[in-house]
């Protein structure tokens, strides 16, 4: 084991890598919101992550393998940030999270939608966005289903809700 650690225990040697908020939360915009960009990263963000936070997560992220950085063809001063595999994988942990809160948490309906989509969708689902994930951030080759991606569903699915509650508060 190596003395860096707690221990050897694979909980706590997760929690290391992404056991504090913000980690999660910069791994869920990226997989969830197709976020890649450092302002994309800063200024969409729910939860208000500040440019320093955000700087040392991304360090972090990079150093622990979860991401990778390349320069922005379009842009010299802009960098575009991958997922790598070691984080694609931690989607099925996100949907478990995300069950979870909703079943036990005070999350909205707006914000929970997702969660519900991939909750019923399950490991099926899963796999297709998993897939998806590694075409965007890993060139992996496109198997071309038909019809909107995973993500695009679960945005959909989310104004949706957005729109419903915008003209239930508009007729109350």
């Amino acid at each position: 084991m190596n003395d860096a650690h707690r221990s050897g225990c694979p909980i706590n040697l997760s929690l290391e890598v992404f056991g504090d908020k913000w980690s999660l939360l910069i791994l869920r915009d990226m997989i969830f919101g197709g976020r890649r960009h450092f302002r994309e990263l800063l200024t969409r963000s729910e939860e208000g992550i500040s440019s320093n936070i955000l700087a040392d997560r991304l360090k972090m992220l990079l150093d622990e393998g979860m991401i990778t950085k390349t320069d922005d063809p379009s842009h010299k001063q802009k960098a575009i940030y991958s997922l790598t595999e070691k984080a694609i994988e931690l989607l099925p942990i996100m949907a478990h999270l995300g069950s979870w809160g909703r079943k036990w948490l005070a999350a909205s309906e707006e914000l929970s939608i997702r969660a519900q989509l991939l909750e019923e969708g399950g490991p099926p689902l899963w796999e297709k966005f998993m897939a998806e994930l590694r075409v965007e951030h890993l060139g992996a080759p496109a198997n071309d289903p038909a019809g909107p991606s995973v993500r695009e569903t679960l945005q959909a699915a989310y104004e949706e809700v957005v729109a419903r509650q915008a003209m239930e508060r508009a007729g109350a």
